[in-house]
């Protein structure tokens, strides 16, 4: 087993052990947030519909700067989201990753926006 077959392996892992523990409802819906190389990707996810209520990505969008830059943007977009759509409060949902750098700009920047979790 290679170095990142261990990585993904152990990332893998993480998110069904924290997927195990957090659930989505409609009046506090699950934070899920994707980050790669280029883009980062948050959505607002009823897991009791299994439906998908509110998303922001930088896939398609003309934003500049780091991507920590620009997950701050998708943060507040999607925190602007659920206050339009009447949410408050979430459920945070880090797939897996450690709370820190983009992860961590992303959720201050929502929690800036008035979005609890």
């Amino acid at each position: 087993m290679t170095n990142l077959d261990k990585k993904l392996l152990n990332r893998t892992l993480r998110k069904n052990r924290v997927r195990a523990k957090i659930s989505g409802t409609a009046e506090r819906p699950r934070l899920s947030v994707t980050i790669s190389n280029t883009h980062v990707s948050a959505q607002l996810i009823d897991d009791i519909k299994q439906h998908t209520i509110a998303a922001a990505t930088t896939v398609g969008s003309k934003t500049t700067g780091s991507i920590t830059e620009q997950a701050a943007a998708i943060g507040a977009d999607i925190a602007k989201k659920a206050k339009k759509l009447k949410i408050t409060a979430v459920v945070f949902d880090r797939n897996g990753r450690q709370y820190a750098g983009r992860l961590k700009a992303l959720a201050d920047a929502a929690r800036n926006e008035g979005l609890e979790f």
